[in-house]
């Protein structure tokens, strides 16, 4: 399986999520934010609005509210559980750049 596809399955995850979930949606639903994903071979971007995240495409927005640094591996070991996010964050296994609130934001697509 790609990355792309992988992290497809992680944005059909928190859709599900939303849809169940009617407190969380609630709480995510006023955010507006954009994300990037460096993965260094490879890299991508989203946007969410709405709950939903209506854009995934290859490459990097000029302006992302949130940019993720890491590594195919590492963004794997994420996905899977393996890695936990502060575990990475500590180890420098990843490198976030943006507002604590959108950071925050993050933790719910894991």
């Amino acid at each position: 399986m790609t990355m792309q596809q992988e992290i497809q399955e992680v944005i059909d995850r928190f859709h599900r999520k939303m849809e169940k979930d009617e407190n969380l949606r609630k709480e995510v639903e006023p955010l507006s934010k954009s994300f990037n994903l460096d993965l260094g071979t490879e890299s991508y971007s989203l946007k969410l609005k709405n709950a939903k995240i209506y854009y995934f495409e290859p490459g990097l927005l000029d302006d992302a509210d949130v940019t993720v640094t890491t590594t195919p591996e590492n963004l794997r070991g994420l996905i899977d559980g393996t890695l936990r996010p502060m575990r990475a964050y500590v180890l420098k296994k990843i490198a976030v750049k943006g507002k604590i609130d959108d950071l925050m934001f993050l933790k719910k697509l894991f």
